[in-house]
């Protein structure tokens, strides 16, 4: 079925519980790939529901999760729309995740996040080198361990990776950095993940991880800076060469 012009599934066989999460997925997702643009119309509750076999309350509650990463704005006489680009929550994990359901992403989303990356990791680690207690290094350790002895495409490699970057942000001693930590781990996850589903040889990073590591040991924030910023880089390029290849393959 569809409203609109985007086909709509139908959810009443799956769990009550579910399924406003699942109608705000549905609903993100195609927003964030552009089916719906900044300043269209949403489904009409009515219409959707029918097509859908949904409650309303369940798509008012998938409507509110929605509203609150930015994505759209109600108002009385223009019903519910897409809101601009500029009030979206870009980092929120949810909205990372939808973003990595579009096969490739697009270039604007992935360059955003790098670009975040590179601006915010390397001087994190800095202030790591300076500012680490043995805890963290303990932290650091067992993260390493656990990237050296799982495969790159298992789910243990990628929690020990996102535990490295997430204790990066923690050993700065900044709790408004370390707001941010949810939205920069999602954002090494779902990278990572990308690039290796789709690159056919990928790079092994955990050599740039051990170089960052030993300079935060040493205290050495000006080498933690240079190693972290060519982590990110390198990571950029791994990931945008997944989506060449992804591009390619298709196309092909």
């Amino acid at each position: 079925m569809t409203v609109g012009r985007i086909p709509v599934p139908h959810f009443e066989t799956r769990s009550p519980r579910r399924i406003h999460g699942e109608i705000a997925e549905f609903l993100g997702c195609h927003i964030v790939c552009g089916d719906y643009a900044p300043g269209d119309a949403l489904p009409g509750e009515v219409s959707f529901c029918e097509d859908a076999g949904v409650s309303r309350s369940a798509y008012r509650e998938a409507v509110r999760m929605v509203a609150a990463k930015g994505l759209i704005v109600s108002r009385p006489r223009t019903g519910t729309r897409v809101a601009p680009r500029e009030n979206w929550n870009f980092l929120d994990p949810d909205m990372v995740r939808w973003f990595f359901q579009i096969d490739p992403p697009p270039d604007y989303f992935i360059e955003g996040l790098f670009e975040l990356r590179a601006i915010m990791e390397p001087a994190a680690a800095e202030l790591a080198a300076l500012r680490r207690t043995d805890a963290h290094l303990e932290t650091f350790e067992a993260a390493l361990n656990g990237m050296k002895h799982h495969s790159r495409m298992s789910p243990e490699w990628r929690e020990a990776d996102q535990t490295f970057h997430r204790t990066l942000l923690e050993a700065t001693g900044n709790d408004v950095l370390m707001s941010l930590a949810s939205g920069i781990c999602a954002a090494v996850n779902w990278t990572t993940d990308y690039k290796y589903r789709n690159l056919p040889e990928p790079r092994d990073p955990v050599g740039e991880h051990l170089d960052v590591y030993g300079c935060i040991v040493a205290r050495d924030a000006e080498g933690a800076r240079a190693i972290m910023t060519k982590l990110v880089r390198l990571a950029l390029e791994d990931t945008s060469q997944a989506s060449a290849f992804k591009s390619v393959t298709r196309d092909n």
